[in-house]
């Protein structure tokens, strides 16, 4: 389908592409994966034509149809599903020729035409296109214009899905659609009967929708069969590989270099040693392409506080007076919880984010919290908010300006920005950079309660794990909308889904709630495992359940939190002892049976931590069933 061949592309005297060769196959659904700057943008548009190769040429099958997202949304007055359908220049040339025409014969081979691309179907196709991605029968037949513009992004997105063509290619494009949406591309993508180039960082997309990947790095492009999943490991495994060969080729050079240093200026060996310059000549460096470093995200701990840090009593939320878009809201968390946010955008999952965090106000009922809560606040709007002529130590300066300079940089560099990046303008700045510049300006305060609305949307793979590893030993508590599934599936404890103006927890897995959603049926918080309903407790019934579930679990979160109280304690002495061992001054002061008393304790200790550890993680086990069950 697509072949490039010997690719060579420069970008201000940067070399993108180096004589980059791969190939295509038809009917494979293949995901262009590289680090962000790599070049993945760039190469989509070479193949579309939109910039020209310094060397090298990209081909296509002869008559294959290429297709993209447009990369600016739709704003005309028609409706969504009229917007779709005229998207199809082949199909709305026709229809507008079949209304105007008048030669019986032209009339007949303008119909056959339409009947060989099913044009008769073309309505229900586009609208089942915009119903999975978050349009109901209402909103399709509204004006585009009318729409915001992440909402008409999607509509792009259906028209180029809606075109079919031979050969699609997809920049990114969940970063505009819900969890909802996800599912339902991921789907798509599967089923697509063509072939599909996407470009995504959503390792659950790419492991469930793609075949193959186009792997790009170092100006290089290599096709490999498969999911990401298949991918990495393969790529793990040769990394290992040149590294070992790296080592033996580097021993070779070392030795015949000492052969021609020691025997080049003398006549008898002068031969020999020309050789093995020619042989060094020829034998080359390995170039080892370790992993991309990636730099670590770390949330400092927020100082415990007594339960509960949110009491949430039939509270609505909303914009204008007397219209909540949310009632009857009840939601209590602790310090250790961890919820996701689940549901279409536009049912009011942001909105519920910014009365968490105290954005809005609650129009009706009761919203408690500790007035000594810290709320960390994180959406992705806050991206343009930031002063792109300002650096990032010029922001947190404005944010903390009694800190010392010492400290707000220390701040920055546990979110990745050290000497070379902390002056820098934020307008340099790339997607990434710029997310990580506000989960520090969020994070300053030692926040209690972290609520991250999409914050993985401008991250690579590699980035999206690191954010999960810091998430998951931030000790506080977590409220998460996001459409990526591999995070929630790693950091999240319960999902509650916002819909129909409410709050309801989830019974089901993700797994459950994805295969409600393909299977196009109510999710299992409405149904049990035989499909019968499920009977839900009052408001008032459910409160008093929860207390008592609470108090019923309290003593063995005690005794959780005990036992990891003495293995941190035991950990500190054992941390004590090996300093003391390791002081040379302790040799020369202490007698022998000190130092003998001290190896022995520190001997004790280690088994004594062992001991505390088995205890504690039997305690969390204990404890976490029982908050689960």
């Amino acid at each position: 389908m697509l072949h490039i061949k010997d690719l060579t592309y420069r970008i201000d005297g940067r070399e993108l592409f180096s004589g980059a060769t791969a190939s295509v196959p038809s009917g494979k659904r293949v995901a262009l994966f590289g680090k962000n700057g790599t070049g993945k943008s760039t190469l989509f548009r070479l193949i579309l034509g939109d910039a020209a190769p310094d060397g090298g040429s990209i081909e296509m099958r002869q008559r294959a149809s290429l297709g993209a997202v447009a990369q600016e949304a739709p704003h005309g007055p028609e409706s969504l599903l009229q917007t779709v359908l005229d998207s199809h220049k082949e199909l709305k040339d026709l229809t507008d020729r079949s209304e105007t025409e008048t030669d019986p014969v032209k009339i007949a081979e303008i119909h056959m035409a339409l009947a060989d691309m099913d044009a008769y179907t073309a309505p229900a196709r586009a609208a089942s296109i915009l119903a999975g991605l978050g349009f109901d029968a209402d909103a399709q037949a509204r004006p585009c214009a009318s729409f915001s513009g992440g909402w008409r992004m999607r509509v792009a997105l259906a028209a180029s899905l809606f075109n079919q063509p031979d050969l699609l290619l997809l920049d990114e494009p969940t970063n505009y659609l819900d969890l909802e949406g996800v599912v339902w591309l991921e789907n798509f993508i599967k089923n697509y009967p063509y072939t599909i180039l996407i470009v995504s960082h959503d390792r659950d997309l790419l492991n469930r929708s793609v075949d193959g990947i186009l792997h790009l790095q170092n100006g290089k492009l290599q096709y490999y069969t498969g999911t990401y999943d298949q991918f990495d490991n393969k790529r793990r495994q040769e990394m290992e590989q040149q590294a070992s060969l790296k080592v033996k080729v580097d021993a070779q050079r070392k030795h015949m270099q000492k052969f021609v240093d020691r025997f080049k200026a003398q006549a008898s060996k002068a031969k020999q040693a020309q050789s093995r310059m020619k042989m060094l000549d020829k034998l080359k460096p390995i170039i080892t392409e370790g992993e991309d470093a990636t730099v670590p995200f770390h949330f400092p701990n927020p100082e415990p506080l007594a339960p509960p840090l949110m009491n949430v009593e039939d509270a609505s939320v909303g914009y204008e007076e007397g219209k909540p878009i949310l009632s009857g809201l009840n939601l209590y968390l602790d310090m250790d919880d961890r919820i996701a946010l689940l549901g279409q955008n536009g049912n009011g999952k942001s909105t519920l984010a910014k009365l968490l965090s105290g954005r809005l106000k609650p129009m009706t009922g009761s919203f408690n919290k500790p007035n000594k809560l810290k709320i960390g606040y994180f959406a992705q709007h806050q991206l343009d908010e930031l002063n792109p002529k300002e650096s990032a130590l010029q922001h947190l300066e404005q944010a903390m300006p009694k800190e010392p300079p010492v400290k707000l940089r220390a701040q920055l560099g546990a979110f990745g920005f050290g000497v070379d990046k902390v002056d820098r303008a934020v307008e340099t700045f790339s997607g990434g950079e710029k997310a990580r510049l506000l989960l520090a300006l969020m994070s300053r305060e030692k926040p209690h309660v972290m609520i991250l609305d999409e914050p993985t949307n401008h991250l690579d793979v590699n980035s999206r794990e690191a954010l999960i590893h810091a998430l998951n030993e931030y000790e506080g508590t977590l409220i998460l909308i996001t459409h990526d599934q591999h995070i929630i599936e790693a950091c999240i404890d319960r999902l509650y889904i916002v819909r129909d103006g409410g709050l309801n927890q989830y019974d089901g897995s993700l797994d459950d709630y994805r295969r409600g959603l393909l299977g196009g049926r109510k999710d299992k918080s409405q149904k049990n495992d035989s499909g019968e309903p499920v009977v839900r407790l009052s408001k008032k019934e459910a409160r008093k359940a929860a207390a008592e579930k609470r108090e019923k679990i309290a003593p063995l979160k005690k005794e959780m939190l005990d036992a990891e109280a003495v293995v941190n304690r035991l950990t500190r002495k054992l941390e004590e002892a090996e300093a003391k061992l390791a002081d040379p001054k302790l040799y020369d002061d202490a007698s022998d049976a000190d130092v003998t008393t001290l190896q022995k304790d520190k001997a004790y200790l280690a088994v004594q931590i062992s001991e505390a550890e088995s205890v504690w993680l039997a305690a969390t086990d204990v404890y976490e069933t029982a908050k689960s069950s």
